[in-house]
């Protein structure tokens, strides 16, 4: 069973758009997915254009990777590299903890996922681990 960054079972990310590496809908990974997909981030207007400058372009389609392009308001399995750096140039998008694997952590700490969580459970005590 996949975890997420808090230690439950990874809950979905979206299924429209489908996402995920395995376009599962959720953000499970493996050894072949270099980029680590893992970290399920709700678009915004600036995250996606500082995606684009750094040369990941999530706004056009591209139908031949079953990729229907993203717009703000969508969640989708980004990899943490990119998150990182995104949240490193201030324009980090939002995070949903109870669907981002445990993986993430190699790349990402916890504390920073946490400050960007839009999912905060209504006992934030028990995000402390």
């Amino acid at each position: 069973m996949a975890r997420n960054v808090l230690g439950g079972e990874l809950e979905p990310c979206s299924t429209d758009p489908l996402t995920g590496w395995y376009r599962d809908g959720s953000c499970h990974t493996d050894e072949s997915d270099l980029g680590s997909h893992t970290i399920c981030a709700v678009m915004t207007r600036e995250f996606l254009e500082h995606q684009r400058r750094i040369g990941n372009d999530l706004v056009t389609p591209m139908p031949q990777y079953r990729f229907p392009g993203l717009v703000p308001g969508d969640r989708w399995c980004v990899t943490a590299a990119n998150w990182l750096r995104a949240h490193l140039d201030g324009v980090a998008a939002p995070v949903v903890l109870a669907s981002t694997h445990e993986r993430a952590l190699e790349i990402v700490p916890l504390e920073i996922l946490r400050a960007h969580a839009v999912d905060v459970p209504p006992d934030p005590g028990s995000l402390e681990g």
